[in-house]
């Protein structure tokens, strides 16, 4: 699916269960660097039981004080399950010139 976004926060949303899948979520918001503020996400996308996320083309930041990935400057995100490969998320999308 295809989210018209500047900026994404991606991250686990909880415990994980005895296959090591968990809950995923992506939180969208309309300004970069969102964890910056105290904005809410203008879209929440969440997904269970992901084993993987694969991230393509995209110029990511993993910030370590709450292990979350931002990307930042985006015109859109693409967002969908891999074909044939249950629990594998596969992040693309186009950053803004």
């Amino acid at each position: 699916m295809r989210y018209k976004t500047k900026s994404a926060l991606v991250g686990r949303a909880g415990k994980r269960d005895e296959f090591g899948n968990g809950p995923v979520f992506i939180h969208l918001f309309d300004v970069n660097d969102p964890h910056k503020s105290n904005l809410v996400p203008k879209e929440f996308v969440d997904f269970k039981k992901m084993h993987k996320i694969v991230i393509r083309g995209l110029v990511i930041n993993f910030l370590l004080a709450g292990s979350d990935i931002l990307i930042n400057d985006l015109e859109y995100l693409d967002v969908e399950e891999e074909p044939g490969k249950k629990g594998n998320l596969i992040i693309s999308g186009k950053h803004k010139k």
